[in-house]
């Protein structure tokens, strides 16, 4: 004899029956709570590096996690709404060196003497580039070509996700997996 019923009986007669697919996923966080996770999970982009063309032996480490309004602000402070429009090298000279949060030199990162990663905007930088402002002076004197700062502006937009499409899925058509 099979036991096709959704209830199974108890033992004892006056415990309350209960569902046995409720005895089963008692455990188990429903879908639900499982959508709640994962959208309370912090989205970040992962660190990359970035080659220094004509200093082979130099990467930066940028974090590409920029804002829409990080990258309004950019776009104003290089004249985007002036008469003579944005400048393209200052608007890259901002990216870089905004999201520049150290330096490699032969593979290892290079830190202050007092352990603090460097940047743009570091003392030291500033003057190894004998320069006195971060942005665009020490960029470009570090650099020391300007296209290579406009391409790695892209590079790190890119990385950031500007450059990436949003894929959809049509929800009418069969899984090939069933």
């Amino acid at each position: 004899m099979s036991n096709s019923e959704l209830y199974t009986t108890p033992e004892d007669p006056k415990k309350p029956v209960k569902p046995a697919e409720k005895l089963n996923k008692k455990d188990e966080p429903t879908l639900l709570a499982q959508l709640t996770a994962a959208v309370k999970k912090k989205v970040e982009r992962p660190q990359v590096l970035l080659i220094i063309p004509e200093r082979p032996n130099i990467k930066l480490i940028i974090s590409p996690n920029i804002t829409q309004n990080q990258l309004r602000n950019w776009r104003k402070l290089s004249g985007e709404d002036s008469k003579n429009g944005m400048d393209a090298l200052k608007f890259s000279c901002l990216v870089v060196g905004s999201t520049t949060v150290g330096m490699m030199f032969n593979d290892e990162e290079v830190r202050d003497a007092d352990g603090v990663e460097l940047t743009f905007a570091s003392d030291l930088i500033m003057q190894m580039t004998d320069t006195t402002r971060p942005q665009p002076d020490c960029i470009r004197a570090f650099f020391g070509v300007d296209p290579h700062i406009e391409s790695a502006a892209v590079k790190i937009l890119e990385a950031a996700g500007y450059a990436d499409t949003v894929d959809t899925e049509d929800p009418t058509k069969e899984s090939s997996t069933i």
